[in-house]
């Protein structure tokens, strides 16, 4: 370690900070005499100190024993300046962490408040590209070693897709491989969900109409059939599709959900509290305790809601 370089630029932040020698022996609940010692060179902080020390100053502990190292105006800024150049989801949260100290005192600057702002743009931009990564690679990989999650993770790369600003490339792209499997009804399912979430319901719902006639027992296009006709008003014809989801056989239940959420919209809440409650019980039956805990919050909401 260069010593003198280090004792300098403990002075040197002390002094951008505008802090006398008693304001830093304060906040480290030592004598000024230790701080003067420091910058001297004299004696040294210990390894517990220097960490108080670099928060109290805006850098990093590295920052110390650089020749050109500067403060910023505070640890936060610091730390967001380390995840613009690594872009790591670690300094991210080391980022996140300390903003949030700074809130809770209430001292964030409009600053502060672009930094912020930017380390979740920095974050959404390496989210949004590693999901795609990702999603790509299990379309590479096809559908061979789980069909259900396979088609599942298909169904979520098309919400992302809308989520992204890319609707129009999703429904192009699965217009291709629907065209491309005619013979699978899953890929046809996955068409109707793209047609749903571009807001395309009469496409949608014609989609449906052709596809369950040549495949009936798909349980997935009742479900999204289902969804589709409850966009329309169609209730009754809403509720018929549920059912007959049901009768097929669904693995966790969707067709109760569906059933549930369409009784809410219309304001059948007695309806939709039954359901929510003969969901949790099931799924509690089985094992699945927190998917329970969940339709059962979605009881108590509507119970609450009555009273």
């Amino acid at each position: 370690m260069n010593q003198t370089i280090f004792c300098e630029n403990l002075k040197k932040f002390r002094m951008s900070k505008n802090y006398t020698q008693e304001q830093v022996a304060n906040n480290l609940n030592v004598n000024v005499q230790t701080v003067s010692r420091w910058e001297c060179g004299t004696t040294l902080p210990d390894v517990l100190t220097l960490p108080v020390l670099a928060r109290l100053y805006g850098v990093t502990v590295d920052d110390f024993y650089k020749k050109s190292a500067v403060a910023y105006n505070n640890y936060a800024q610091r730390l967001t300046a380390v995840y613009e150049k690594t872009r790591k989801p670690e300094d991210f949260i080391h980022c996140l962490l300390e903003y949030k100290k700074l809130m809770h005192g209430g001292v964030l600057s409009v600053e502060d408040k672009w930094n912020y702002a930017i380390i979740h743009q920095w974050m959404f931009e390496y989210c949004k590209d590693t999901a795609m990564e990702w999603y790509d690679t299990i379309l590479k990989e096809g559908s061979d070693f789980d069909e259900n999650l396979f088609y599942r993770a298909c169904a979520c790369r098309i919400s992302f897709l809308f989520a992204v600003g890319k609707g129009e490339e999703a429904v192009r792209q699965q217009k291709a491989r629907a065209e491309s499997e005619p013979e699978n009804p899953k890929e046809m399912d996955l068409l109707i969900v793209s047609y749903i979430y571009a807001d395309k319901i009469e496409e949608a719902y014609e989609c449906f109409l052709k596809a369950v006639e040549k495949f009936p027992d798909a349980w997935e296009l009742y479900i999204h059939g289902g969804e589709v006709c409850g966009k329309l008003e169609k209730y009754d014809e809403a509720i018929q599709y549920f059912d007959r989801a049901g009768a097929i056989g669904t693995p966790f239940y969707d067709e109760l959900y569906c059933k549930a959420m369409l009784y809410e919209k219309i304001g059948k809440d007695k309806d939709a509290y039954k359901l929510y409650q003969e969901i949790a019980e099931k799924f509690r039956k089985n094992g699945f305790d927190v998917e329970a805990d969940m339709a059962e919050e979605s009881a108590k909401r509507l119970d609450m809601k009555k009273n």
